[in-house]
């Protein structure tokens, strides 16, 4: 037996009523499972159900499989992440520059700060074809939307303020941006040292934001 599908205290039963907690509970213990070194095939319902000292039945009541459960944790992570970013744009000084500068590198923070989460957010093995799980293709499409519609807010700020240069595919030099700000994210994971510069995330995003 494993330490991350040791077996658990005993827990006590939510009183009626309380389903939403245990919802909550199930997916803090997959998080755990996360943060403890594990990837997504850590995340079984079996070590899900220890690490939450609960009966492995149980789960069903909220979720219909472990695609699901991993589903839960991406939104959860995805609210985080976009909190985070909120966050900065709203401490940066009132301008354009600033605000984008500020959101990348929240982005690339969190990337840093929580690297099984984030791994698991934007790609993974748990990702799994519609037609075998509960998971809609919906549920996939809305991933990373709200963080996302943030960049473009923030990059079209700089077109408007005229410190970056005018596009006319606003969306998809977002989509560059972000894409540019995951490959730096996921080198810094990957490798015992990143080479080049030491300011190399800020010529990116000038480069990727068209900045003057």
């Amino acid at each position: 037996m494993t330490n991350t599908e040791s077996a658990a205290p005993a827990r006590r039963r939510n009183r009626r009523g309380e389903g939403g907690k245990l919802r909550e509970e199930i997916i803090a213990a997959a998080v755990a499972l996360l943060d403890e070194g594990g990837d997504e095939r850590a995340v079984t319902l079996r070590s899900v159900a220890r690490k939450a000292g609960i009966a492995a039945p149980s789960i069903y009541a909220h979720f219909a499989d472990q695609p699901s459960i991993m589903l839960a944790v991406v939104q959860q992570e995805m609210a985080v992440l976009t909190a985070a970013l909120r966050e900065a744009d709203a401490a940066a000084d009132r301008n354009g520059r600033s605000r984008l500068f500020a959101v990348c590198n929240a982005y690339l923070d969190f990337a840093r700060q929580h690297p099984q989460r984030y791994r698991i957010m934007f790609g993974g093995l748990w990702t799994p074809s519609v037609e075998d799980t509960s998971i809609t293709d919906a549920d996939l499409e809305s991933l990373g939307v709200e963080a996302f519609t943030l960049l473009v807010e923030v990059l079209g700020a700089c077109i408007e303020e005229g410190v970056a240069h005018a596009s006319d595919d606003l969306y998809g030099d977002s989509v560059a941006l972000w894409l540019g700000l995951h490959g730096l994210a996921h080198q810094r994971a990957v490798v015992r040292k990143m080479p080049g510069p030491e300011d190399v995330a800020e010529r990116l995003i000038k480069a990727l934001a068209h900045l003057k």
